[in-house]
């Protein structure tokens, strides 16, 4: 999606054009101040929200919260939940996307370079305009506390001296008493009371900051100034509901006009818009017939979030896990609390029960679901107390159901013997907490003989807890055993659960060809969604390693991973066999995807006469944005066929055909390419040329510019040189010259 600074300056762009083409001329002065600061307020706001799916007005593909990693959220989540140290330990599958990312085409350096300094520049730009709003702050102060104050109830009126314009900030006048009389300095002083009496200077003080940050959005500046201009409107007809008349109060405005502007924070009279104020002054006041035009923002701004904003979605990890019990419940052992509160609803045979700390300073929720047969005998009518006994201990819950609804307050008691065996497994330091964690996730002891039994005996308390919560059987133990996996680590199993990786998944990947996977490549695999149908789909399409002539050579494991991040399938390599590119070698289909190489690009150098052109070829066309049109535009003035390689080389000098034509037009007909070639790259310009013939040297041909701009002879120099006394017809001698006191 768009980055966020950018999203917000469209909104503010889009608010602005309603407010001007609908709002503007209205005279509902206070409900267009409410709407021009809420639309600020929205437009930072909005950008925030995501929104379901189904709402999108984009066909939008949205990476759910754990899918950030190539490989599986649940497996991440899991570890999270059990201990964020383990994180670090996910050695495979990070190992997986590493491989991926390295094959995965980058940006180009050009592109990485624009957004490096474009970065950058828009901080500094941040920090020049942070720092001017606080000068203003800094000398409004200065000036409201060291010049001469007269008190008037809550309004301080600062006298200033000079011919400035009245101005108002905070509670602070600033005005020169001297330069007004008796009823002009009256209505001054009752418009900037109402400045002040309605917090003008807040709305001000918003806009300034926004432009803070958005101050490369000429929408914004505009914007500012709108917000501006309503003030006055509104300030203006509050000053005439003073019984001030009218005429009397216009000609004040007129009076107050002074060269010097007040500062940009203060609300002031604004002598820019004296001529609008006057106009909206005398204008009929708007009917309330046309109140529809104000309905039509709400939504403007439920389209723009609808088509701009984050869809929320679940990965395909998560879905595998939503039948599991403890998908969402396994949090920090040392975080979860054994007293609290507890809620739930009963489904058909199965009862949610979400647990609650009553803990302020430790607050901890989750939900975890049970079977209802797992519950004898529950309260129904009355509080009273039920029992959940597993091997790790029990929770004793009190409380009572209303029909299938229930709360209470719950307290786990923890197995003395289960921790008792765990200790002599190995697993010691454990904490009535962390056997909370293994109640929850229903760890029993002969789970643990299993792990051992199977090689795993040396396992944490929070590798257990995953593998039990993702259910790590013996016959998936096993599965990887038979299919030669041996010694995967409880991670490894855990990662490969969580993207369901079972035997049927590494049959299908050995029967397409990848009979020699390291687990690593498998969750890579698994988790690119790659599956026997699409390997089978890229050998049909027969795709070639582009070093031996055979063809269907499956790609390395790692390509193949980037093969199918870039999308590219069956469909997009049948699609160049039209235009001709049979058995692309999958490194070179690679470059043409990543640089959006279509078809129809081709097409249009075979329709201007180039055949055959290589992989490299096009994308050095591509990266330059050499097209059929660039190629036709200097067919236009005689110049036909020309190399591809010399096409490239045009375009990124910025060679045209209007360059061509501006030195045709003095007389240079006959212009080689490769003629204009240094004469771009040096900035040779016909005015240049031009500088030389006023001197005289009419014959000067086009090889001998080069090497007068590289020696830094110019029209300038020469003359320089003939008024020293120097006076020669060989532009040679002047290069000599140049040369010889450089």
């Amino acid at each position: 999606m768009i980055p966020y600074i950018l999203h917000v300056a469209l909104l503010i762009s889009v608010c602005l054009l309603f407010y001007k083409l609908l709002l503007q001329r209205e005279t509902f002065y206070r409900l267009n101040r409410l709407i021009l600061i809420s639309c600020l307020c929205l437009s930072f706001i909005l950008p925030c929200i995501s929104i379901p799916q189904n709402w999108a007005l984009t066909n939008q593909q949205v990476i759910a919260p754990d899918e950030i990693n190539t490989h599986t959220p649940a497996f991440t989540k899991v570890e999270d939940y059990a201990n964020p140290s383990n994180i670090n330990q996910s050695s495979q599958t990070r190992q997986a996307q590493n491989n991926l990312l390295a094959e995965t085409p980058q940006k180009e350096p050009l592109v990485q370079r624009i957004l490096h300094w474009a970065f950058y520049i828009y901080w500094i730009g941040v920090a020049a305009f942070g720092l001017n709003f606080l000068l203003q702050l800094f000398v409004l102060l200065y000036q409201a506390y060291t010049k001469p104050v007269i008190k008037d109830g809550r309004f301080r009126i600062v006298e200033l001296d000079g011919n400035k314009a009245p101005c108002s900030f905070a509670n602070n006048i600033f005005i020169n008493p001297s330069k007004y009389d008796w009823d002009t300095y009256n209505q001054v002083l009752l418009h900037e009371k109402i400045h002040i009496q309605q917090g003008h200077s807040l709305d001000i003080l918003i806009a300034e900051i926004v432009l803070i940050f958005q101050w490369f959005n000429p929408f914004a500046w505009l914007y500012r100034k709108e917000l501006e201009n309503n003030l006055e409107f509104l300030t203006d007809d509050a000053v005439l509901d003073n019984n001030i008349e009218k005429q009397s109060y216009q000609e004040s405005l007129l009076k107050v006009s002074a060269p010097h502007l007040s500062l940009g924070i203060t609300t002031n009279y604004n002598q820019s818009l004296l001529k609008k104020r006057i106009l909206m002054m005398n204008a009929k006041k708007s009917s309330i017939r046309i109140m529809w035009k104000y309905f039509f923002l709400a939504p403007l701004l439920v389209c723009l979030v609808c088509g701009l904003n984050n869809t929320i979605a679940y990965s395909q990890a998560a879905k595998n896990k939503k039948d599991d019990n403890t998908s969402s419940h396994i949090h920090q052992s040392g975080n979860r609390a054994t007293e609290g509160s507890w809620f739930a609803t009963i489904k058909k045979e199965k009862i949610r029960i979400e647990f609650r700390s009553d803990d302020d300073d430790h607050n901890w929720s989750n939900s975890t679901d049970f079977m209802l047969n797992e519950f004898p005998s529950l309260p129904r009518t009355q509080k009273g107390d039920f029992t959940l006994t597993r091997e790790a201990g029990s929770i004793l819950f009190n409380g009572k159901f209303d029909d299938d609804q229930g709360y209470g307050h719950y307290k786990f008691s923890s197995n003395k013997d289960f921790a008792d065996f765990l200790s002599k497994q190995g697993i010691t330091d454990m904490e009535e907490s962390d056997l909370f964690s293994f109640f929850i996730v229903n760890v029993k002891k002969d789970y643990v003989e299993m792990l051992h039994r199977n090689g795993y005996k040396d396992v944490s308390k929070n590798e257990l807890i995953s593998m039990a919560a993702l259910k790590v059987d013996e016959p998936y133990i096993q599965m990887w055993k038979q299919n030669g996996y041996k010694d995967l680590s409880p991670n490894e199993l855990v990662s490969g659960k969580a993207l369901n990786i079972d035997n049927a998944y590494v049959s299908e990947i050995r029967k397409a060809g990848y009979k020699d996977l390291s687990f690593n490549q498998l969750i890579s695999f698994k988790a690119q969604h790659i599956t026997g149908e699409y390997i089978n789909s890229l050998q049909k399409a027969k795709l070639k390693d582009g070093k031996s002539s055979d063809e269907n050579v499956l790609p390395d494991p790692n390509q193949l991973s980037a093969y199918k991040a870039m999308n590219i399938d069956s469909s997009y390599i049948r699609s160049f066999e039209a235009v001709g590119y049979h058995d692309i070698p999958y490194n070179e289909l690679t470059t043409m995807k990543a640089l959006h190489i279509t078809p129809e690009f081709v097409k249009g150098f075979q329709e201007m006469g180039y055949k055959d052109i290589s992989v490299n070829s096009l994308a050095s066309l591509k990266s330059m944005n050499v097209n059929k049109d660039f190629i036709k535009s200097f067919n236009d003035i005689g110049y036909s066929k020309i190399p591809l390689n010399d096409l490239v080389t045009l375009k990124s000098l910025h060679i045209t055909p209007e360059y061509v034509k501006s030195f045709q037009a003095l007389g240079f007909k006959s212009i080689e390419l490769n003629d204009l070639i240094p004469l771009k790259s040096l900035d040779i310009t016909p005015e240049y040329i031009n500088g030389f013939k006023k001197l005289g040297f009419t014959d000067i041909s086009l090889k001998e510019l080069p090497g007068l701009k590289s020696t830094g002879v110019t029209p300038e120099y020469v003359t320089s040189m003939r008024e020293k006394g120097f006076k020669s017809n060989d532009l040679n001698k002047y290069m000599r010259l140049k040369t010889a006191f450089e």
